[in-house]
């Protein structure tokens, strides 16, 4: 026994407490640098060096994914998969072979099923260990989590004939490309309630590259998939993977509540893949994204929520949004999209912490005549901008419509729209306001913005049909039919006319 009381006794180890597994085993982690007679200056040192090197110790070796400790930071050929459920299974333990070349498929349909077992007892996960898992498309079941471990890729098969047809989504009463049926997706979910999709960056990977190919031929009769569909279902989490080259949108809630999207790296080639859309929420309600890198073929984010009058008979707006601390690319596109179909409304869309580089636009809205509905209370906070065509953009002509049903006279209304600490260089057009008399732009709000342009032209922050606000100081110089008010709030010139268009499509 250490005696505490005698100064001269000087442990030549510490003990660990005894334990079935380690008994009273002497770990020697902390050798004896000084003897009994060890002055207090030199005590006082080595208590204090002693907590620096223990709390650094723990702080560097935190594992945020795991939500545990790492003994060492270095990457090692495979690391151990966390349990985060009471029951865990391999995709192995089910025939799962990752050779890239035998099909899976049945694998992880066996795999859902015994997870399916274990509702009532809180679920289960499959892992999915380093290899590549060649798969056709299967379904997620409730209480669920599918992990894919670090080196762990799911392929989805080069085969459109192995991916079932499904109606089509009935807020859009119409498939996206084509009439009638449309592809499911690679991983899909339906009245659905507690699904987890993470891992230690693992990636699920639609080799799309076949689909746009057939696309662009016109050689497809239905539209294509979404890589991860989840249906009318709650309690969702995604996080920590990588998901690439879709064949089609890239993930798509819809009518989904409470979800959570994290620490995505979201890609597909930014020319030549058509519609690969990010993340698309759809009539979604109480969602976060946020920790994300996006790069793809087309809008990094497009909240959505129905298309024309199918869309306005469904009723489900999405609402509740939070998009936060992304970087994203869209070289043909946007970075953060609104609509265009948008016929159940949209609304209480927080956009902030946001980069995008080298887009075509930055943050856009886009509507038409006959999609009816609302976009209102949007807030968008600090925005960067670096190399984009238009940065701010509200489009409401983008007439695309699922057939001749639709009404034309269903406008929609656009309101309460905020822009604060927008900022940036290299925009051709920094504001591009396109409201009609029809669909006129309500209650638009600018604050602290100032974007360096890569061309000195006038009508650079162009309106047409906008009612609203500047407050302070923007560059650059707003257009004529917002009201300019100083920083306290006071107003210092008032709009001549709301209805002035100067808008140019010519640069």
């Amino acid at each position: 026994m250490l005696d505490t009381t005698n100064p001269s006794a000087s442990p030549s180890c510490w003990w660990a407490p005894s334990s079935p597994t380690n008994g009273s085993r002497c770990r020697r982690w902390i050798p004896v640098f000084f003897s009994g007679n060890l002055c207090a200056t030199h005590k006082t040192f080595f208590a204090v060096l002693s907590v620096v090197l223990f709390s650094t110790f723990f702080y560097w070796q935190f594992d945020a994914t795991s939500g545990g400790f790492s003994v060492f930071r270095r990457a090692f050929p495979s690391r151990e998969l966390p349990r985060l459920r009471r029951v865990a299974f391999n995709l192995t333990d089910f025939g799962g072979v990752g050779d890239g070349v035998t099909l899976n498929t049945e694998a992880f349909e066996k795999a859902v099923a015994a997870i399916s077992k274990l509702r009532g007892k809180g679920g289960g996960q499959l892992n999915v260990p380093p290899g590549n898992w060649l798969t056709a498309p299967f379904n997620l079941t409730s209480h669920m989590t599918l992990f894919l471990a670090e080196g762990a890729v799911i392929l989805g098969i080069n085969d459109e004939n192995y991916w079932p047809l499904m109606p089509p989504l009935p807020s859009y009463g119409h498939g996206r490309e084509h009439a009638g049926p449309r592809y499911g997706s690679l991983i899909h979910g339906q009245n659905l309630n507690d699904i987890v999709i993470t891992g230690h960056n693992g990636t699920i990977n639609g080799q799309g590259q076949m689909w746009w190919k057939k696309y662009r031929q016109k050689l497809l009769n239905h539209t294509r998939g979404p890589l991860v569909q989840i249906m009318w279902s709650s309690n969702i989490l995604i996080s920590n993977i990588t998901l690439q080259d879709s064949p089609f949108w890239t993930l798509h809630p819809y009518d989904c509540k409470n979800v959570t999207i994290k620490n995505l790296t979201i890609l597909a080639p930014t020319r030549g893949a058509p519609n690969t859309d990010g993340i698309d929420p759809d009539s979604c309600e109480d969602m976060v994204i946020e920790d994300c890198y996006i790069s793809v073929g087309d809008d990094g984010i497009a909240i959505k929520s129905g298309w024309d009058q199918y869309g306005i008979a469904y009723g489900r707006p999405s609402t509740n949004i939070l998009i936060r601390n992304l970087v994203v690319r869209s070289v043909v596109s946007a970075g953060i999209s609104i609509g265009s179909e948008m016929s159940g409304g949209v609304s209480n869309i927080t956009v902030e912490n946001i980069h995008i580089w080298n887009s075509r636009r930055g943050v856009r809205i886009k509507t038409a005549p006959g999609r009816g509905a609302y976009v209102r209370q949007i807030r968008y906070r600090n925005i960067t901008f670096d190399d984009l065509r238009v940065g701010i953009v509200v489009k409401t002509d983008y007439n695309e419509h699922p057939d001749i049903g639709f009404d034309p006279k269903a406008f929609p209304i656009l309101e309460d729209i905020s822009y604060t600490s927008i900022h940036g260089e290299g925009v051709r057009v920094p504001v591009r306001l396109q409201g009609t008399e029809e669909i006129p732009v309500k209650n638009v709000m600018f604050q602290d913005m100032s974007v360096g342009l890569t061309d000195i032209k006038k009508h650079v922050f162009q309106c047409a049909f906008v009612q609203g606000r500047v407050i302070g100081t923007v560059f650059p110089p707003p257009c004529e039919n917002l009201d300019l008010y100083d920083e306290q709030g006071h107003l210092v010139k008032e709009s001549v006319s709301q209805n002035v268009s100067d808008i140019d499509y010519s640069f």
